[in-house]
């Protein structure tokens, strides 16, 4: 079974539970607005990382992936459009955690484990995989 953070927004900050946590994940999903550049590469080096441009990232990255991974589609923008046929719809942008099945797709917002916003909670998410079988678990962060 793989082991996949799921994280978005994290405007700068990498939390040290944050990079703990995926120093122990097969891949990283990042659904945009890392703003500098440098935390990209940082992530680079921890894990492969599939991740998209966001409002706030001037550095070259798509604005939208799909991907498959042990037989389940993926969707990766940063804000969320438009409806995608896939198993999976990972978006960002708002903040705000959603994990939300609708007909045949999960849409996951992992929040922000970056830079709080607002009163919002700091959390991302993991996503355990393979070909028959997911789970997902929310992370917060407490400060």
């Amino acid at each position: 079974m793989k082991k996949i953070a799921i994280i978005s927004d994290t405007h700068d900050v990498l939390r040290d539970e944050v990079i703990k946590e995926l120093n122990t994940c097969d891949l990283i999903f990042h659904a945009g607005d890392f703003v500098k550049e440098e935390i990209y590469q940082q992530l680079q080096k921890i894990a492969p990382i599939i991740a998209v441009k966001g409002n706030n990232d001037k550095f070259d990255l798509p604005e939208e992936i799909n991907c498959e991974i042990a037989g389940h589609k993926f969707y990766l923008t940063h804000q969320k459009k438009g409806i995608q046929n896939v198993d999976f719809y990972i978006f960002g942008h708002s903040h705000c955690y959603l994990q939300q099945k609708d007909n045949n797709t999960y849409y996951l917002n992992p929040g922000s484990c970056g830079r709080r916003r607002f009163s919002l909670p700091l959390t991302y998410m993991i996503l355990y995989i393979d070909e028959n079988n997911y789970y997902i678990e929310r992370r917060e962060i407490k400060l």
